[in-house]
């Protein structure tokens, strides 16, 4: 059964009075190849089994995820504006307590963020299409504070080891900023492929948006290879989905 063990509790540099939590696939009741905390709706899973991996969860937090349907795109919901019940969006924000952005992952990475002051909160989910598009750019954008006042996480991900892509995605990167040729090295085990750190691209675009590198932490958990923690659609193709959360206490 769900536990306290079971999560993983994100750190920052300075204490700010934010509530964040990540899940791993431990302490569900879900069935293979979704065992056993699911929590996406969108998957095929049994949806009792995923509505009682929610309800498992809801009891460690103030109030129910504000779940999104994520389509690898930038766009970021404000939570406490109107919207639609499940928001199509990559990211989303609050300023009020105890609203919970939400995002879900199973190889891309879950990006939470903070203001020092603790006055904004939000979550966005950076595949590489929405990390290369611009999905923490529009997040920083639409938190409206200073960039040098964020404090940023980064959640379990593909590590750069098995992270291979081709080179339109590596070019679709440089295009944008050169020093993402950083980011990538040949794959020796498959010619003209690249092993991409994900990290890396992610920590490049934050910097150069103004958030100090200092005030970045996490990074280098990667759901490829830990199979015994970690859902990865990569790995398996048929899986489940956890969750990085984020709220203002």
């Amino acid at each position: 059964m769900l536990n306290k063990d079971h999560f993983i509790v994100p750190t920052w540099e300075t204490s700010i009075e934010v509530g964040a939590l990540a899940t791993t696939r431990l302490g569900g009741v879900s069935k293979a190849p979704y065992d056993s905390l699911n929590l996406g709706s969108h998957v095929e899973d049994e949806l009792i089994s995923v509505y009682e991996n929610r309800h498992l969860l809801n009891r460690f937090l103030p109030s129910k995820p504000q779940w999104l349907q994520q389509i690898h795109g930038i766009e970021v919901v404000d939570l406490d504006l109107p919207h639609d019940e499940v928001p199509v969006a990559d990211a989303a924000i609050s300023r009020k307590k105890d609203v919970i952005c939400a995002v879900q992952t199973a190889d891309c990475l879950p990006v939470l963020f903070a203001d020092k002051e603790a006055t904004v909160v939000g979550a966005a989910h950076a595949g590489w299409r929405g990390l290369c598009d611009g999905v923490l750019e529009a997040t920083i954008a639409k938190m409206d504070v200073d960039p040098s006042q964020l404090l940023v996480w980064l959640g379990a991900a593909i590590g750069p080891a098995a992270f291979e892509v081709g080179e339109e995605v590596r070019q679709a990167f440089i295009s944008k900023d050169a020093k993402a040729i950083e980011a990538f090295v040949p794959n020796p085990a498959n010619s003209g492929k690249w092993l991409a750190n994900i990290y890396l691209l992610a920590k490049q675009r934050l910097i150069a948006a103004g958030v100090h590198s200092t005030q970045i932490s996490g990074g280098g958990l990667c759901t490829y290879s830990d199979k015994e923690r970690f859902f990865s659609y990569r790995r398996d193709k048929v899986t489940g989905r956890q969750a990085s959360m984020i709220w203002l206490r």
